[in-house]
């Protein structure tokens, strides 16, 4: 049996989850979450929750989300020296990420010295994409430097891959296209457990519309903004990443698209309908990537927890033969679609932590 503790440190909270595993079972038996601006004491804070709980229990290893891990990391790898220089390095690739994967990376290593530790990366799943998927049409120099599309979400889609392998085998092996859709929204199109295409690119500031972050912008509005409106690039920043999205559109009403479909102004109507057509806009590039479609899955808060901005974007898709069945939608079942819809429409929830202790489990055995 290997006990192991997961780390998803973030910008404003952190979740700690703790595991079981052995070859023929995993078992989850605790978890938790915390606001927090210091990883430090959020980890002393939910690790005196842990031994409370679990007083017997105690971690033999450690498993990180590290959202980029760059050209270099392309699977989970053990936490070195040199492994921490290399993630700080990438810092510039999402700089409002990688800061606080780091903090609780640091937070660990002082509370936990002698465990052996590991890094799984979001952007990992994506790796190993054709060169006419990955780069950008600028100078090749800039491709081998770094400056390609690397995609996010990688935990979550591995997750979900895992779960479709197990319970519908030959649905895994077709050609997919899986929505990540919360406060960050990607999408990607994954093909026998291959991912073919995805919507995030360079930062996770590309794509789809987001709860803050704008999603996919023409550049030529960026030096607009830079030289008409004399925004600085922190400042461009801020507006891409913190003001814009459903907030933006909303006129600042909110984020949360919980509330956005409580509301009756034309603003928050206006945001809802521009994040169901983008969603409707980029599955239809995805599926044109991978040249058809088998299944269609939702996850993350609003794939998996809003069944009215499932109905709209499966609205928009019947030229695909997707056809949802309106009371299993309602009711949030596994399989969502009609026993006659061409394409299997699945929700499920996801589990970026089980992903991480699953990789860790399978690297020091």
């Amino acid at each position: 049996m290997l006990r192991v503790l997961t780390i998803n440190a973030g910008s404003s909270s952190l979740k700690a989850a703790a595991f079981n595993l052995c070859q023929s079972e995993e078992t989850r038996i605790w978890n938790n979450q915390l606001d927090c601006t210091d990883p430090l004491t959020a980890s002393q804070t939910l690790l005196a929750e842990l031994a409370d709980a679990h007083p017997d229990w105690s971690p033999d290893a450690i498993g990180h989300r590290v959202v980029h891990g760059g050209t270099h990391f392309t699977a989970p790898t053990q936490i070195n020296d040199d492994v921490v220089q290399a993630i700080a390095d990438l810092t510039p690739l999402a700089p409002l990420h990688q800061p606080a994967n780091l903090a609780g990376i640091h937070a660990a290593q002082q509370l936990f010295p002698a465990l052996p530790q590991f890094a799984c990366f979001d952007t990992a799943f994506h790796r190993g994409r054709d060169f006419v998927h990955e780069a950008y049409a600028l100078p090749r120099t800039y491709y081998e430097k770094g400056i390609r599309r690397y995609g996010f979400h990688g935990l979550s889609y591995q997750f979900i891959c895992d779960e479709i392998r197990q319970q519908y085998p030959e649905l895994y092996m077709g050609k997919l296209v899986l929505c990540h859709l919360g406060n960050g929204a990607s999408m990607a199109a994954v093909h026998a457990g291959r991912c073919v295409e995805t919507t995030m690119g360079f930062t996770p500031t590309d794509g789809l519309i987001m709860g803050t972050r704008s999603g996919q912008i023409d550049p030529g509005v960026l030096l607009h903004l830079m030289d008409q409106e004399h925004l600085t690039s922190k400042e461009l920043l801020t507006l891409l990443t913190k003001k814009s999205g459903l907030m933006g559109v909303s006129n600042d009403y909110s984020s949360d698209m919980r509330k956005l479909l409580d509301s009756d102004t034309r603003e928050s109507r206006e945001a809802i309908e521009m994040f169901v057509y983008r969603c409707q806009y980029f599955i239809g590039a995805l599926v044109a990537a991978m040249q058809g479609i088998d299944g269609l899955v939702f996850t993350g808060g609003i794939g998996e927890h809003s069944h009215i901005i499932r109905e709209k974007i499966v609205a928009g898709l019947q030229w695909l033969g997707i056809q949802l069945a309106p009371i299993s939608n309602s009711q949030h079942q596994l399989q969502v679609s009609t026993s006659s819809s061409r394409v299997a429409v699945l929700v499920l929830p996801t589990d970026e932590e089980r992903t991480i202790a699953r990789a860790v489990h399978r690297l020091i055995q």
